[in-house]
């Protein structure tokens, strides 16, 4: 009888490849800014984390793509709890 042996698995996000279908709000900690992150992470090829939980490395202008639903639908519960938050995310 063989023994059952416990296996390590290990998931890794991969960042998107090829042609993105929507644009994402970016995920921004105290202090950082939208456009500073993507800037940085444009230059130095590093993922970037959206409030849906998607993870890509940026490397087109998202201006002509539609909005992820999923990002705007929680940006809008965040901006209905916060008062300070801008209409768009871009502003």
């Amino acid at each position: 009888m063989a023994a059952i042996t416990e296996t390590d698995v290990r998931t890794e996000n991969v960042p998107q490849t090829g042609k993105p279908d929507c644009a994402h709000i970016v995920k921004v900690g105290p202090g950082e800014t939208a456009t500073a992150k993507v800037l940085e992470a444009r230059v130095m090829g590093t993922p970037l984390e959206a409030l849906c939980g998607h993870v890509w490395v940026p490397s087109r202008d998202p201006k002509s793509l539609p909005l992820c639903k999923e990002c705007k639908n929680i940006y809008e519960m965040y901006k209905s709890f916060n008062d300070g938050l801008n209409d768009t995310p871009g502003e």
